[in-house]
């Protein structure tokens, strides 16, 4: 009975973790109230729930606003460019809605495929951002270059996304209470879930004394210098 009550036991390190995701969910929704801010909001959740995966977390409001207060310029940047995107490639749909013909059908693949693409980029987009320091431009290559390198992993984490999406939208039911879960746990969660495959992947790419190999060489990823926490 003793061992139910020890805080090192399964049960209260679940508890642990479940509050410290609601506390991270929280704190992310409030910093995308201005949404100018999303961008380094994002930035920040994956932050800190990278170190979550690793179990190197502190203090996980301390942490967040570390992250936010040195990305919130560049990522800010990111995120508007990003919205210009969309809403460009949303009134270009728009467009096609109401053109026919076989150009129309070219041109309407031709778009999805590139929503696709920025939805991989997007997959790895604030994720850098939050692990590395770099450029705009380099971050944007990153991503890119990461999305298709490790493209079954891209496609696991883009199908984590929509399948919680989609879940959320099936009906009455799961929209009620999928409202609920997005406010308390969602999007934190989803973040930690998708950690777990960046914090592989970005093991790859953080320098190693005397350890270069070939297949690093003919697909080069300029990562620059890791960012740590002080």
């Amino acid at each position: 009975m003793s061992r139910f009550f020890d805080m090192n036991n399964g049960f209260f390190q679940f508890l642990s973790r479940v509050a410290d995701l609601m506390i991270l969910n929280i704190v992310f929704l409030i910093t995308c109230i201005p949404i100018v801010t999303i961008g380094a909001a994002w930035t920040s959740l994956y932050y800190v729930a990278l170190k979550m995966v690793r179990n190197e977390e502190s203090y996980i409001v301390r942490s967040y606003f570390k992250s936010f207060k040195e990305n919130v310029k560049q990522s800010t940047i990111m995120w508007l460019i990003t919205v210009a995107l969309i809403l460009l490639l949303f009134f270009d749909y728009r467009i096609l809605s109401v053109m026919e013909g076989t150009l129309a059908q070219a041109v309407q693949i031709g778009l999805t495929l590139v929503v696709v693409v920025l939805a991989m980029i997007l997959t790895y987009l604030f994720p850098l951002q939050s692990k590395f320091y770099n450029t705009i431009k380099n971050t944007c290559k990153n991503a890119l270059l990461m999305s298709i390198r490790h493209l079954p992993q891209t496609l696991i984490m883009l199908a984590i996304t929509v399948a919680s999406v989609f879940i959320t939208f099936l009906n009455n039911w799961t929209f009620s209470y999928g409202l609920l879960f997005w406010m308390l746990l969602g999007f934190a969660t989803v973040a930690l879930a998708k950690s777990w495959f960046f914090v592989r992947i970005f093991d790859k790419y953080i320098p190693k004394e005397e350890e270069e190999t070939a297949s690093d060489e003919e697909f080069s990823v300029p990562v620059a210098e890791e960012k740590n926490e002080l």
